[in-house]
C-alpha cells in the first residue's frame, strides 16, 4: 500500500520491479558511452563557470543518481550544462571574487538555493511556468547564450588572459589588439581539436564506417582528451611552450558537506539562484519532452521540479554547482540504447570510479582541448532554423527571437531572459486583446456556418451572427464591445444578434459585466442578443450569475443552425 502511494513521487518504484533482462545491454552500453562523454564535458563546463575542472565531475555523480530515482524521463542525463555554467560564471564574475575557495562556496550555495527554488515551485505545482516562454524566445535565448559560451573560451583557446566582463565584440577587439601574446602552440592544439570534433560528426565519417563512426563520434571528446594528454606529456608542452594545463586534480570522491549559512550572502545571490533554477528547468523539460515524444512516454513537469530540485541540492552537498538536463548527453544516452534510468546510475558509478582512480592521469590535459569540446558542443544550440520558420510564418515571433537574442548578447543573460518572458507575455496579451471576430453565414443545404469573407454563404438581413475566436477577459472586453456596437450602428436592419461561443472556454467577471452592459445598450437600440454553442463549463458559470436573466427575450441555442432556423 505504501509503495503504491509513493509511486507517483518516486518513479523508480514503478520501472525497477518490471525491469527486464533484455533491457540491460542497452542501459549498460549507454551508461558507459555517456560516462565517456561526460568526463571531459563536465570538466569543460566547470571552466565556463570559472571553477576548477573537478567541480564539474563532483556535479555529475549524486545529481545523476537522484534524478534516476525521482525523474519522470527515462533517458535524460542530468549534470553540468552550458547555460547553467554560463549563468553561474556570470554571477560569480559580477561579485568580483578572485579567491577560489570563496567561489566554490558561492557556487555550492547557488546549487542549494536553486534546488530549494525548484522544490518550492513543486510545492506550488508551478510546472506550467514553461508556458510563459514561447519557443522563439527560448531559441533566441539559447542561441545567444551559446555564442557567449563560445566566446568565453577564447582565452583558453588563444592562451591569453581576456577580462571576463568584456562583451562579445570587445573580446574580439581585445584578442586582436593583444595578438602578440597569443600562444601559438595552444592555438594549434585547440584548433586541431575543434577540426577533429567537427569532422568526426560529418556524414563522411559515418559513410566510411557506420558502426565505428557512430561509436567514435560519441567518444570523440575522450579521444581528443587522451591525445592532448599524450602529446603534452611526451613533448613537455607545458614546460617548454607555456601550454596551460589542468594541473593537479584532487583524487577521490567529494566530501559531503552542509553548505554554510550566511544570511547576507544568501540574500545577495537568491535572485540569481532563482533565475538559474527556472532557466535550468526550462532547458530540462524541453529536453525531456523531446526525448519522451520519440517513445510515446509521458513527462510530468511537476515531478521534474522535484527531481531537479533534489539533484541540485545533492550537487550542493557534494561540492558541485547548479545542474540541469543536457541536450547533448541526453541525446547520446538515448541514441546509445538507454531503456531506463539504470543507464544514468551506471554513468554515475563510472564517474565516481574516475574520480577515485583516474584524476592523476588528467594532470597534463591542455585547457585548450576542454575549450574545443565546449565550443563544438554548444555550437549545436545556435538555432537559426527557428528564426527562419518564424520569419516566414509570423514576423512578431521572429521579432521576439531577435529581441531576446540581442538582449542576451548586449545586456546580459539575466535581463535577456526576463525580457524574453515579458515579450512572450506581451505578444499573447496583444493577440488575445484583439480577438478574431468572424461574421458567419450558412453554407447552402447544410448546417455548417463559415466566415462570409471566405465562403459563399446564406445570411438574413435582420440577423448578425458573430463567432468570437478567443476567451473573453478584461483585456479584450472593450475591443469586443466596440466591434459589436460598430457593426450594429453600420446596419440599421439588424434586429437579432447571435454570439457564437464555440471557441470560448472562459469568461471572466470583467467580460461578463461588459457583456451585460452591451446587451442593455443593444436592447435600447432594438436588438436582441442570443447565444449559441455555449460550452458546458462556461454555461455552468453563467448559471451561477444573473447573466442569463439579463438576456431578457434572448435565448441560448444548442447550435447556430437552431438559432438561424428559429430566428430566420
Amino acid at each position: 500500500m505504501l509503495r503504491q502511494k509513493l509511486k507517483p513521487f518516486i518513479p523508480i518504484l514503478e520501472w525497477l520491479p518490471t525491469y527486464k533482462r533484455a533491457q540491460l545491454p542497452g542501459d549498460l552500453l549507454a551508461g558507459i558511452i555517456v560516462a565517456i562523454v561526460l568526463i571531459p564535458q563536465s570538466m569543460a563546463y566547470a571552466m565556463v563557470a570559472g571553477l576548477p575542472p573537478q567541480v564539474g565531475l563532483y556535479a555529475s555523480v549524486l545529481p545523476l543518481l537522484f534524478y534516476s530515482l525521482l525523474g519522470s524521463s527515462r533517458t535524460m542525463a542530468v549534470g553540468p550544462v552550458g547555460l547553467m555554467s554560463l549563468m553561474t560564471g556570470s554571477l560569480l564574475a559580477e561579485m568580483g571574487i578572485n579567491d577560489t575557495a570563496q567561489l566554490l562556496s558561492i557556487a555550492v550555495l547557488l546549487a542549494l538555493l536553486s534546488g530549494f527554488t525548484l522544490l518550492f515551485m513543486r510545492l506550488l505545482k508551478l510546472g506550467s511556468v514553461i508556458n510563459f516562454l514561447s519557443h522563439p524566445v527560448i531559441s533566441g535565448f539559447t542561441s545567444a547564450a551559446a555564442i557567449l559560451i563560445m566566446f568565453s573560451q577564447l582565452k583558453h583557446l588563444f592562451g591569453i588572459e581576456i577580462p571576463s566582463e568584456l562583451g562579445v565584440i570587445e573580446k574580439i577587439g581585445f584578442t586582436f589588439s593583444n595578438s602578440d601574446q597569443i600562444n601559438a602552440t595552444t592555438l594549434v592544439i585547440g584548433l586541431l581539436s575543434i577540426v577533429f570534433l567537427i569532422l568526426i560528426r560529418s556524414p563522411l565519417a559515418n559513410k566510411l564506417a557506420i558502426k565505428a563512426g557512430g561509436i567514435l563520434g560519441k567518444s570523440a571528446p575522450l579521444v581528443v582528451v587522451v591525445t592532448g594528454i599524450f602529446f603534452t606529456a611526451t613533448f613537455q608542452l607545458a614546460e617548454s611552450y607555456g601550454v596551460a594545463i589542468v594541473g593537479a586534480i584532487p583524487a577521490g570522491l567529494p566530501e559531503l558537506k552542509i553548505p554554510a549559512f550566511d544570511q547576507s550572502l544568501w540574500q545577495q545571490i537568491l535572485p540569481g539562484a532563482m533565475l538559474i533554477a527556472v532557466v535550468g528547468f526550462l532547458e530540462s523539460i524541453s529536453v525531456a519532452k523531446a526525448l519522451a515524444s520519440r517513445r510515446r512516454e509521458k513527462i510530468d513537469a511537476n515531478q521534474e521540479l522535484l527531481a531537479l530540485g533534489a539533484s541540485n541540492i545533492s550537487s550542493a552537498f557534494s561540492g558541485g554547482y547548479p545542474v540541469a538536463g543536457g541536450l547533448g548527453r541526453s541525446m547520446v544516452n538515448f541514441s546509445s540504447g538507454a531503456n531506463t534510468p539504470l543507464a544514468s546510475i551506471i554513468t554515475a558509478l563510472l564517474l565516481a570510479f574516475a574520480l577515485i582512480c583516474l584524476t592523476p592521469y588528467l594532470y597534463n590535459l591542455p585547457r585548450a582541448v576542454l575549450s574545443a569540446i565546449i565550443i563544438v558542443a554548444v555550437s549545436a544550440l545556435i538555432d537559426l532554423e527557428t528564426f527562419k520558420k518564424a520569419w516566414r510564418y509570423d514576423r512578431a515571433d521572429a521579432a521576439s527571437f531577435l529581441a531576446t537574442f540581442f538582449a542576451v548578447l548586449i545586456i546580459g543573460i539575466e535581463l535577456g531572459i526576463l525580457l524574453g518572458a515579458i515579450i512572450s507575455i506581451s505578444l499573447y496579451l496583444h493577440r488575445s486583446s484583439q480577438p478574431h471576430i468572424a461574421v458567419v453565414g450558412r453554407i447552402a443545404g447544410s448546417e455548417h456556418f463559415r466566415n462570409i469573407d471566405r465562403h459563399d454563404v446564406e445570411t438574413h438581413p435582420h440577423i448578425l451572427a458573430l463567432r468570437i475566436d478567443e476567451n473573453l477577459y478584461f483585456a479584450n472586453t472593450n475591443y469586443l464591445e466596440d466591434k459589436i456596437m460598430g457593426m450594429i450602428v453600420d446596419d440599421s436592419q439588424i434586429k437579432e444578434l447571435i454570439l457564437i461561443c464555440s471557441a470560448i472556454n472562459f469568461i471572466d467577471t470583467s467580460a461578463l459585466d461588459s457583456l451585460e452592459m452591451t446587451i442593455d445598450r443593444l436592447r435600447n437600440a432594438g436588438v436582441t442578443v442570443h447565444l449559441a454553442e455555449v460550452k458546458g463549463p462556461v454555461m455552468d458559470k453563467l448559471k451561477k450569475s444573473h447573466f442569463l436573466a439579463q438576456l431578457g427575450e434572448g435565448k441560448v441555442f444548442l447550435s447556430t443552425h437552431d438559432a438561424f432556423t428559429e430566428l430566420g
